[in-house]
């Protein structure tokens, strides 16, 4: 069975809360995050998380599009990330960094 995620990137974060009841559907919530340095872009960090998570009981699908990652593993898990996915090109050890996450109760993906 597959498992709808839609990225809330092109959301209206005014109206946060009506753009989520808008997929109430969907299976989880993916979130991009990118930090202007590993990709062009600069989208939203651990509050906007903080946010979503208050929102909604959907698993949060938390895609790390950043430099050195496991530096906000916490940080992002204790925002609410359910899931997180990292680059394998951003870890120095992708084994620990995968284990990280599964050590902070997350489901890891790379």
């Amino acid at each position: 069975m597959p498992i709808i995620s839609p990225s809330i990137l092109s959301a209206d974060f005014g109206n946060l809360e009506k753009e989520l009841n808008s997929i109430s559907n969907a299976d989880w919530i993916h979130l991009d995050v990118m930090d202007g340095c590993f990709v062009p872009n600069i989208t939203f960090g651990p509050p906007v998380i903080k946010a979503v998570r208050a929102l909604t009981n959907k698993p949060l699908d938390t895609h790390l599009m950043v430099q050195d990652p496991d530096r906000y593993l916490k940080v992002f898990r204790d925002a609410g990330a359910d899931m997180i996915t990292v680059h394998a090109e951003a870890c120095v050890h992708l084994d620990r960094s995968v284990q990280a996450i599964k050590d902070l109760g997350a489901k890891a993906g790379i």
